[in-house]
């Protein structure tokens, strides 16, 4: 019996942690990495060394695949034509995955679909910055529509000519513009189902989810004192928008929590930081799960396996040899994921799971680890 092949455009830590899944599911994961050296390029059972816009490195990975799938958004329309050529399903589709390369889009049809936006605007001009600015307090959130990612591309402001050298870009041919209300939230939390070609779909339990300088720093699984009904709400609006646009594979529904209601933030197609707690936390990973959906085979179980599940990232730090923070880690119960990446400040090189039934224990454990790993607990960092 031949084993599926799937491949997946892109080379980085999600693509790396399909690889184990994979395996255990009798899956060729073939993986498009940016070079030899890539996170996914050792752990992927092929890897074809290429971009994205490589027209033959993409007809190599494509070539007798059974489908083809992405570890980020930023995939072009060339690619789901290569793909439709040959015959290979490309999950998520391109009309959906549209909801998550361009804000507006995605802004549209949540209006659309009647779900809790915040207040927005395309941003062409200064005029509508402005006028939008004075219609809500004087600050509001500048995006840029396209390619933004763990806080790039996001802006605060209090007057247009804040948004002066964005809107030269977005008329030069740069990705154009929204402005949206900056919402008054107490917490941002994490809706995230998969759905697979037949309509099944599946639920994880919603998390809160900890930024920093607009990049994932904890993820707490459940979501501490979220009430059943906020928890069922945010549920159903991942399910609702995942049948809507036709989403294959995971989706995480990226919310703000104001008050007793959520507020849509982002949406993203595919794994996501705030599902790494989903390895040791839950019944069947996000990774295994996304295998599962675009392969349209059942869904696993996504029951959490402990009362609380704590992921904290390593976010840069001062190692040049991470494997060698394992024999200074004193907490056996901890599970330490690393992404086989260079070290650099800000970069995700890793993250650490610990489960239990004590929350603020897994938190305190969680982020020791963490610190190990980075080697802040020599230099008065912790």
């Amino acid at each position: 019996m031949t084993a599926p092949i799937v491949a997946v455009i892109g080379g980085g830590q999600l693509a790396r942690m399909m690889a184990g899944p994979a395996t255990e599911l009798g899956v060729t994961l073939r993986v498009l990495v940016e070079s030899a050296d890539a996170a996914a390029a050792a752990s992927a059972h092929e890897a074809v060394v290429g971009m994205p816009s490589d027209a033959d490195a993409v007809s190599r990975l494509l070539e007798g695949a059974d489908v083809v799938t992405w570890e980020h958004e930023h995939i072009p329309a060339e690619v789901f034509a290569a793909a439709a050529a040959r015959g290979v399903p490309a999950l998520p589709s391109a009309a959906a995955l549209a909801h998550a390369q361009d804000k507006i889009v995605m802004r549209a049809a949540m209006d659309r679909l009647g779900l809790p936006n915040p207040a927005w605007a395309p941003a062409a001009s200064h005029e509508v910055i402005e006028e939008f600015l004075h219609a809500h307090g004087g600050v509001a959130v500048l995006k840029t529509a396209q390619g933004g990612y763990d806080g790039k591309g996001v802006r605060i402001i209090r007057s247009a000519a804040e948004a002066d050298d964005w809107l030269a870009a977005a008329a030069a041919g740069g990705p154009p513009l929204l402005i949206e209300e900056k919402v008054p939230f107490t917490r941002e939390l994490s809706a995230q189902v998969a759905r697979r070609p037949s309509g099944e779909v599946v639920a994880y339990a919603v998390v809160d989810s900890l930024q920093r300088d607009g990049v994932c720093a904890e993820v707490i699984a459940p979501a501490p004192e979220l009430s059943v009904q906020l928890s069922e709400q945010a549920t159903a609006l991942a399910v609702t928008i995942a049948t809507q646009l036709d989403v294959v594979g995971m989706l995480a529904v990226e919310l703000f929590q104001v008050g007793d209601a959520v507020v849509i933030n982002e949406l993203a197609m595919r794994p996501h930081n705030s599902g790494h707690w989903s390895m040791d936390g839950a019944v069947t990973s996000q990774f295994e799960q996304h295998l599962r959906a675009v392969l349209n085979v059942p869904l696993g179980a996504t029951a959490v396996t402990a009362p609380w599940t704590v992921m904290v990232n390593v976010l840069g730090g001062e190692r040049t040899e991470l494997t060698g923070a394992l024999a200074e880690v004193p907490h056996a119960d901890v599970k330490i994921h690393l992404y086989g990446k260079d070290v650099r400040p800000g970069r995700k090189v890793g993250h650490v799971n610990v489960r239990g039934a004590d929350l603020e224990s897994a938190l305190s454990r969680a982020r020791e680890t963490a610190d190990i790993v980075r080697d802040l607990t020599n230099t008065g960092d912790v």
